[in-house]
């Protein structure tokens, strides 16, 4: 038996999966794909499997295959499912949140800026974690005690936006295999420094932590280390020093839009950790310096949005996309910039 897993580590993805390839041996008895998989992927129920097999997560030589089927040697054999459990209690809390769209499979969160996802160190409540589990009591993360109950991607403390939950397995497994296969639709909408020379492009560039700061994620070119990380991006409206720029995400990384746009050289506006929180373009004195901190006051947290959300339904197969409005502090700051540009 050779066995390879590749997955992907929570703390460098945004997209919350692990992929296994199982290189079946030459010895193998027949043996229905499932059994075979619960003796080699620990913490996975037998039902977590078959959900992962019916919603084509699990596929042998590179198609979808029934759990009936039984594998063979030298069969290829790649999974893709929800990270697995993690050790940590989590603790209902009646928090409100903004749901624009539920049935029995999922539901759409629009989650505020200022909201931790999933607790962690300094961070174990008043979580969107926390407030899901009290939400949707049944979540099958919930009830079976993992640390993050329906979640398949994620987005930072200090980005708003859209999010999908599901609700069953099934869902779980059919939309990790979304994002590993990079089908997910993910729009973003970001307000950067100044204005890129190329109004429309692409960004390619490995990111990976900063050897400095292991808060910090940093773009590597040349490959050699990080994840490999795709965002497009078009500019939508530039206001003389500052741009609204769209991202499309095509990989999920952490920090994904923020390190790439810094790499282009306009890191987004009121980014503390990237250097957006400073005077990057116009001259840092007189009535312009106190119209950005003011502006700075206004949103003080990096200027992204996850704007929309597109992805084909577990259960209906349909594409469905999803929209959100900015927040109010967003549209403050562009309204802002708007009447300084009006006013030059």
């Amino acid at each position: 038996m050779v066995e390879y897993t590749e997955s992907e580590n929570a703390e460098d993805s945004d997209e919350l999966y692990e992929h296994h390839r199982i290189v079946v041996d030459k010895g193998q008895a027949l043996l229905r794909v499932d059994k075979f998989l619960m003796d080699r992927l620990p913490n996975v129920t037998r039902n977590k499997l078959q959900s992962a097999i019916r919603s084509e997560a699990v596929q042998v030589n590179q198609k979808p295959v029934k759990v009936s089927y039984k594998v063979k040697p030298f069969d290829v054999i790649t999974i893709t499912l929800a990270e697995p459990p993690r050790e940590t209690d989590i603790t209902p809390e009646n928090i409100p949140l903004t749901i624009p769209y539920e049935d029995n499979e999922l539901l759409l969160v629009n989650k505020p800026a200022g909201m931790v996802v999933h607790p962690a160190y300094n961070n174990w409540n008043g979580t969107l974690v926390n407030a899901l589990t009290y939400h949707l009591q049944n979540l099958p993360t919930h009830r079976n005690g993992e640390g993050r109950p329906g979640l398949v991607h994620r987005i930072d403390k200090d980005t708003s936006g859209l999010l999908v939950i599901a609700k069953t397995d099934y869902s779980m497994a059919y939309l990790a295999k979304q994002f590993f296969d990079h089908s997910i639709e993910r729009t973003y909408y970001a307000l950067v420094w100044g204005v890129p020379k190329e109004l429309s492009g692409t960004i390619t560039g490995h990111v990976g932590r900063s050897a400095k700061d292991r808060k910090v994620m940093t773009v590597y070119p040349a490959g050699d280390y990080g994840k490999h990380a795709v965002t497009h991006y078009k500019v939508l409206r530039s206001f003389k020093y500052v741009s609204l720029v769209q991202c499309n995400l095509e990989t999920g990384r952490t920090h994904q839009i923020r390190a790439h746009m810094k790499y282009l050289g306009h890191p987004l506006f009121s980014d503390a950790t990237y250097g957006g929180d400073k005077i990057l373009n116009g001259m840092p004195n007189g009535t312009y310096k106190a119209f950005v901190e003011n502006a700075f006051k206004l949103m003080p947290r990096q200027a992204l949005h996850a704007k929309s959300l597109g992805f084909l339904h577990p259960e209906t197969k349909r594409f469905m996309q999803f929209e959100s409005d900015l927040p109010e502090d967003f549209q403050a700051v562009l309204s802002k910039w708007e009447l300084y540009e009006e006013a030059l």
